[in-house]
């Protein structure tokens, strides 16, 4: 995984976005779109059309980072949402590169009786 401080937000940009786009372009989307500093050290993460490519964007002080990740089979799951950014914990983004449904907020198993 990326050495990233604990501090550090991590936002998904909802909708599509063109995957042939590099650090420049990525940039310049989150701080017109999203609203936020792409220098500020924060990961900026973005799905293409298809649903199978995700890019993410990082400023680590000493130079910008792009990662990009392809499912083989799957598609990543995303906000239904056409614009705007989702806020998640890091808990959330490592199931999200996993494929998995990080929207789920709730266990899956709970004890019926104490002691």
């Amino acid at each position: 995984m990326i050495p990233v401080p604990s501090n550090t937000k991590i936002w998904l940009a909802a909708g599509v976005t063109d995957m042939r786009r590099g650090f420049n372009t990525l940039a310049a989307q989150a701080e017109k779109v999203l609203e936020e500093d792409p220098y500020s050290g924060h990961l900026f993460v973005f799905r293409g059309r298809r649903g199978d490519l995700l890019k993410i964007i990082w400023w680590d002080a000493q130079g910008a980072c792009v990662f990009s990740k392809r499912l083989e089979r799957g598609r990543f799951v995303w906000p239904a949402a056409k614009e705007g950014k989702v806020l998640l914990r890091a808990s959330q983004m490592s199931m999200l590169l996993e494929g998995i449904d990080w929207r789920v907020q709730q266990k899956t198993w709970r004890p019926l009786m104490t002691g």
